[in-house]
């Protein structure tokens, strides 16, 4: 049996029509996605087309919503259940399962709004699925946007120089960053002290060599009172609520060096309004905000960072928005 992808069906006739009990129909789809979660963390070790092969009723439940259909010479399956390479499909399922258990914890809230304690109310586990699924922002900024942002693969190749990783939680993004740029020290912030804890447990079983060059420390975004001392800061931006973000910025932005750059990642913009929604209702009850990308750009060049610039990183993943700070 082959396993092979195919082109994206068409949106005019789309897999999932909700019929006359959209209730009904959604609610299988929680289904569909946990469907979709075990046959990728599967896949990791194992090839698709035997985790295809081996469980034909879950594979049924895929083929339902259009991902998987038959073909002569086998499965054809759509290239959204596929990964490009390891790394990045074991953060994709990361955060698959960490949207999950988050949905679940919004279900089961007796509550409206952002619940008690915002992201500190979180299990260990949502915080290790949303933690490690970053690992692929950090390595999307190491690979594709640091290279194309003028002097800063220059400055961070400088031995002592110094990244900022804001909201830093596990510190998957910060190790990513490490192993990216070898002369860097990374300092990861958060306000989690648990999340700190659990991210010491993650550099100890990280390479030696790698996790030497980072640190964790419990301080809040708007305590940053280092001035010119970051040759990069990482600031994920929908994690913070919009009154700490516009604290925050004008103390990092002091906080770089001049030439240095300051990159924000921003959700993408969906194309749908069930996803908007979705997007806006789990930033506000993650205690965070809902900017975006051409929001946080406008914010960056108020502050008077120039050269701004935008990247994807991963389908569906952040965009990030990037400036640097005038040199002298």
């Amino acid at each position: 049996m082959s396993a092979s992808p195919e082109p994206a069906p068409s949106s005019a006739n789309p897999a999932l029509p909700l019929g006359e009990n959209p209730v009904a129909v959604l609610e299988a789809a929680v289904w569909a996605v946990a469907a979709i979660v075990s046959t990728q963390r599967q896949a990791l070790s194992q090839p698709l087309a035997d985790v295809l092969a081996r469980d034909p009723e879950r594979t049924a439940v895929l083929a339902s919503v259009g991902l998987v259909r038959s073909a002569p010479n086998g499965l054809v399956v759509h290239p959204a259940l596929e990964q490009a390479d390891a790394a990045t499909a074991r953060s994709a399922v990361e955060a698959k399962l960490g949207s999950l258990r988050q949905a679940l914890s919004a279900a089961a809230s007796h509550t409206a709004g952002t619940p008690e304690g915002g992201w500190g109310a979180q299990g260990d586990e949502v915080l290790l699925n949303q933690g490690r699924a970053s690992a692929a922002t950090g390595r999307a900024l190491a690979a594709r946007c640091v290279p194309r942002l003028a002097g800063c693969a220059e400055l961070l190749a400088a031995e002592g120089s110094r990244i900022l990783d804001v909201g830093t939680g596990v510190g998957a993004l910060a190790l990513a960053m490490a192993e990216g740029f070898p002369q860097a020290r990374v300092e990861g912030i958060d306000i989690l002290a648990r999340a700190l804890e659990l991210g010491r447990s993650e550099l100890a079983a990280a390479d030696p060599a790698v996790a030497a060059r980072v640190s964790l420390r419990h301080q809040d975004a708007v305590d940053v009172m280092e001035s010119e001392a970051y040759q990069l800061v990482w600031l994920p931006a929908p994690f913070l609520s919009e009154a700490a973000l516009r604290a925050a910025l004008p103390r990092l932005v002091e906080a770089l060096a001049p030439g240095a750059w300051l990159v924000a990642g921003t959700n993408p913009v969906a194309d749908d309004e069930l996803r908007r929604s979705v997007g806006r209702w789990n930033a506000v009850r993650g205690g965070g905000n809902s900017f975006d990308t051409a929001r946080m750009s406008e914010e960056l060049e108020g502050l008077g960072l120039e050269d701004r610039s935008t990247f994807p990183t991963v389908p569906g993943g952040p965009v990030l928005v990037a400036a640097r700070r005038r040199g002298r």
